[in-house]
């Protein structure tokens, strides 16, 4: 079959299930091109992508920026190893480590390489500087946590489909529960072979559950404390989804406002992926400064394609449209418009329990059982009106637009999604 030959979405959903991995579970979609805030499909079917591949397309579908510096490095130079230097890495080295104000950057493909990198380095540390016995670190992660799917990762995952039999399991974590600072608390004073805290700053695969005011903070005060390395995952809230350049708003440069009554938090090591691309190729890197990351030699650690020059041509573009489009804030101010105005209608149905999250990253509850399939055929719904979102943990459905998104476009989204609520309306 030729590459140039045109498929229908039947044809292209027929090939996947007979020569792919049934790994995952895709609306019947087949989108074809992206564009800003919209994709279509091999039909020519226009839609609004409320789920920015999992907020990797931060930047909007094919943003020109980004697009142009992969074109012009792709063209002159791929890939050279770390064997050599190449010129690129160091350009965006130093504007990850001064955008997120760290000491170094270790640059990464994917968000699940990045956590498995972090647990490295913190580990690493825990035997080198903190004096834990060899092979007696252990790190703390919380219930209900999404890191990645690596064995290690799924070692420390409750949800069963990802868990279950991939055993023998990866030891040395501890589970507490969740925006519970009296768990955290307990297990660091009773344990000196504490090397970390592993926690993401929203969780998102499991509905985009929002912590306590302050939670963050104190648990950085606790770590920091006992002499714990407190770990931020913002692979999918980092780079101003949540309304904020991160979610943690540590050291951010974020306006003002927005973290007003919202305690900085900065992260002893910092998980990035997802976006740091704007979508368009694996980036992922953890952040930290000397006294941690200087743990890593020569040799303890590496990637043939982590840092290549294409990576980081895109991972400087990126960034920089984040800066200058001014996407933190207009995710924030976008978010509190998306959230009063699902909250006007709530009230009034019965399908809808609750909207919650911050910036563009948001959930609705949907009033039934989570091994009922109404949120998924809410999602189908949405999509024959023209916009695209995903259940997730069976009765939460996740709207994640990129941030390029404008009022106007979101109250039209706003729109779709209230017309096709009332349609299931108990």
């Amino acid at each position: 079959m030729s590459v140039l030959e045109k498929l229908t979405s039947k044809d292209a959903i027929a090939l996947e299930e007979k020569y792919g991995a049934h790994n995952y579970h895709p609306l019947p979609v087949v989108l074809s091109k992206g564009e800003g805030v919209y994709v279509w499909d091999v039909e020519g079917k226009k839609y609004y992508d409320f789920l920015s591949a999992y907020s990797a397309v931060n930047q909007g579908h094919c943003h020109p920026k980004i697009v142009n510096a992969m074109i012009r490095q792709a063209q002159t130079l791929t890939l050279t190893s770390r064997a050599f230097y190449n010129d690129m890495l160091g350009k965006f080295e130093k504007l990850a480590a001064e955008t997120f104000g760290y000491s170094k950057l270790l640059p990464m493909n994917t968000g699940a390489e990045a956590v498995e990198t972090a647990i490295k380095i913190c580990r690493k540390w825990a035997y080198e500087k903190k004096g834990v016995p060899e092979n007696q670190a252990q790190i703390v992660v919380c219930e209900n946590n999404f890191h990645g799917r690596t064995t290690t990762i799924i070692s420390f995952s409750n949800d069963s489909v990802a868990h279950n039999n991939y055993g023998p399991y990866t030891e040395g974590f501890i589970k507490i529960e969740y925006d519970n600072l009296n768990a955290l608390k307990e297990v660091l004073e009773g344990n000196k072979n504490i090397a970390g805290f592993l926690v993401e700053p929203i969780q998102g695969e499991a509905g985009v559950f929002v912590p306590s005011e302050g939670y963050l903070a104190k648990a950085k005060e606790l770590c920091k404390m006992h002499n714990v390395l407190f770990i931020a995952d913002e692979v999918q809230t980092g780079i101003a989804r949540t309304g904020k350049l991160l979610a943690t708003c540590g050291n951010c440069n974020c306006p003002e406002k927005h973290c007003s009554g919202t305690p900085e938090v900065k992260p002893d090591i910092l998980i990035l992926g997802k976006a740091l691309s704007g979508g368009a190729y694996p980036i992922s890197g953890v952040l930290a400064n000397d006294e941690i990351m200087d743990v890593i030699t020569p040799g303890s650690h590496g990637s043939t394609f982590g840092g290549n020059p294409v990576a980081a041509a895109v991972g400087i573009a990126a960034l920089e449209v984040v800066k200058d489009e001014g996407l933190a804030e207009n995710a924030f101010q976008l978010g509190e418009i998306f959230r009063e105005e699902l909250n006007k209608f709530i009230p009034k149905c019965n399908i809808v329990n609750a909207v919650r999250g911050k910036g563009l990253l948001n959930a609705i509850l949907i009033n039934d059982s989570e091994d009922s399939s109404t949120a998924w055929d809410i999602c189908m719904a949405l999509k024959e009106n023209g916009l695209l979102a995903k259940p997730t943990h069976g009765n939460i459905i996740r709207f994640a637009p990129p941030l390029v998104m404008n009022k106007e476009q979101l109250m039209e989204c706003v729109g779709i999604i209230i017309k096709t609520l009332k349609k299931f309306e108990k």
